[in-house]
């Protein structure tokens, strides 16, 4: 079944093992004229048909019909609590700002409606939450753009308030800097919610904070330094889908990527910033630390989200990471990066070599990872791999990773399994000549560590192909 808008002929289509279009069958609705003209036979038709109908039948769609169930909304709720706060990262978090007391006297909660709810992304992922959306803006601020901007109604401020019951919390929505300061000011801890509105089907200008969700405009990098100077214990909480610029950074005291934080997300924030639950999450994309090094610092705009736009991806496979370490950029934050509130130790890696024993290579990487800290808490332990240098591949590849969660003190023999069997093809390059995989001859060498920055990385061993 294709992607929405992705099939472009009914014929090629058809023929080459497209069995269903999605939406509106703009060209299978001319597949009884090809079926007549014998462009497609009707074997394929039927075909099409016992391989749609195999599906319903395998998942019980006839035998067993669906009937209409109440939302198990308490516990769906607490599956996205648990989501937003495994994936949750925790960028920075100076003189141990985090976690909070929950003895602390006062709290000023600024900017991103964090009073009431949390944002929402567009597009396909975007439902409506439980109990409907607390606010929405229809009205396509974006360009160009077809979601609704809508909010979840979870309020970070209210799990604050009932993490910390004696505290004083009072909120500034953003629109005044000066009145946020003046709050700020007053209070002992500031939190500052930032958001990044984003969705499928469009690109952002660039990585600077942009404003779609209010009618009036905030400026939010503005807002934090504000808040910032006005109080040195600032908090700052990112609701974005991708990596955003933060000229402030070096102005605040701790910085949580939320991401769109879903229907509970006020309780996932509130038990991360407070420590009832753990940070764990680790990033999958770089922060680059401006649009300068970036491939393409300069997003074409199109008038509307219909218009094509050529677009030259002279990177080739240099994307993401792999970006960064083929032009030597230090990005603001790498691939894979995220604290914790405890500490962990990779130590005694080891490589386990399988190269004979399959016509398809493999290895394993054993170490040991241990809770050098006071709480409980997981780590992702990461592999990557260096290619040989006569291939011109970039310098590292994440080929393997596993998190293990450990209580304080505690030591665990972790085993990463590298397998070429495995269809990521995590040893292969691309041979453009008989158009397949290839695993080329030559040294590999293993790297482990915790993100994809040199400085984290360690090299656990290497492996010849011959």
């Amino acid at each position: 079944m294709s992607d929405w808008w992705a099939t472009h002929s009914t014929v090629n289509a058809a023929n080459n093992g497209l069995d269903q279009e999605q939406p509106d069958n703009p060209y299978f609705a001319s597949l009884g004229t090809a079926i007549s003209s014998g462009q497609v036979s009707q074997s394929r038709l039927d075909n099409m048909v016992h391989r749609i109908l195999r599906a319903m039948y395998e998942v019980g769609i006839f035998d067993n019909p669906q009937t209409i169930q109440p939302v198990p909304a308490a516990a769906d709720a607490a599956i996205a609590q648990e989501a937003e706060e495994q994936g949750a990262v925790l960028l920075k978090n100076s003189a141990n700002q985090l976690p909070l007391s929950t003895s602390i006297a006062s709290i000023a909660i600024i900017g991103s409606h964090a009073d009431a709810a949390v944002l929402s992304g567009g597009g396909s992922a975007q439902v409506q939450p439980v109990g409907g959306a607390i606010y929405t803006r229809p009205d396509n601020p974006c360009p160009p753009c077809w979601a609704q901007v809508i909010w979840d109604p979870s309020s970070p401020l209210r799990s604050i308030q009932a993490k910390a019951p004696a505290a004083k919390i009072q909120y500034a929505d953003g629109s005044d800097p000066s009145a946020a300061a003046a709050l700020a000011a007053s209070s002992e801890v500031a939190i500052v919610f930032v958001n990044q509105w984003d969705a499928e089907g469009l690109d952002a200008p660039s990585l600077a904070l942009t404003d779609y969700v209010n009618p009036i405009p905030i400026d939010q990098d503005a807002l934090v330094s504000a808040v910032a100077a006005a109080n040195p214990h600032t908090i700052v909480v990112v609701e974005s889908g991708g990596p955003i610029l933060m000229p402030w950074l070096g102005q605040v005291n701790a910085v949580l990527e939320a991401w769109y934080p879903g229907q509970s997300g006020g309780p996932a924030i509130a038990d991360l910033l407070f420590g009832v639950a753990n940070f764990s999450g680790k990033l999958p994309v770089t922060f680059p630390a401006s649009d300068a090094q970036l491939a393409r610092p300069v997003t074409p705009q199109p008038p509307d989200s219909t218009t094509l736009f050529a677009v030259n991806y002279s990177e080739g496979y240099n994307v993401g990471y792999k970006w960064f370490d083929v032009n030597g950029l230090t990005p603001l934050f790498p691939f894979g990066f995220g604290l914790s509130y405890t500490s962990f130790s990779i130590t005694n890696p080891a490589v386990v070599n399988n190269l004979s024993s399959t016509s398809k290579p493999n290895f394993q990487v054993t170490f040991n990872l241990a809770n050098t800290g006071n709480v409980a808490g997981a780590e992702v332990a990461q592999v990557y791999l260096g290619m040989p240098a006569d291939l011109n591949e970039p310098p590292k590849r994440l080929v393997g990773w596993q998190k293990v969660k450990l209580d304080p003190g505690a030591s665990q023999t972790v085993t990463i399994e590298v397998d070429e069997n495995d269809s990521s093809h995590p040893m292969s390059y691309w041979d453009t000549t008989s158009n397949s995989w290839k695993v080329a001859p030559g040294t590999y060498t293993v790297l482990l560590g915790n993100s994809s920055a040199a400085s984290s990385l360690a090299t656990a061993g290497t492996i010849t192909v011959q």
